[in-house]
């Protein structure tokens, strides 16, 4: 029998977000039972609703917990962060990264050859 998914200890590393940066929602988030007034299974968040962080917390000593809150909706939420994308800082993708290195080495040869002549 196995012990089940593991996962890392997300809170040995900084947190993702900071209080008051603006994030967008990656998944629906249905109400579990824990948010007050509200029915099991509505739905509180919508995938690409756009909140703010307003505080941080930790559960099981494991993961960070974001507070975030959803104006527009009038809902805060605690949310993961696998469960959200910065819109204040934009993630810059590794095939970019790839790209710059690319674009950089090629002048490094054209300069090279242009000496060389």
């Amino acid at each position: 029998m196995g012990l089940g998914r593991e996962e890392e200890v997300e809170i040995r590393a900084a947190p993702r977000f900071m209080p008051g940066e603006k994030v967008q929602s990656t998944k629906h988030i249905k109400n579990d039972g824990t948010y007050p007034r509200r029915e099991i299974g509505d739905i509180l968040v919508r995938k690409g609703d756009v909140g703010y962080v307003r505080d941080i917390g930790t559960f099981l000593q494991q993961f960070y917990v974001y507070a975030v809150e959803f104006v527009d909706r009038g809902v805060i939420v605690g949310m993961r962060g696998r469960e959200l994308v910065s819109l204040d800082r934009p993630a810059v993708a590794a095939d970019a990264a790839d790209v710059i290195t690319a674009a950089t080495d090629t002048a490094a040869t054209r300069t090279s050859e242009t000496v060389a002549s």
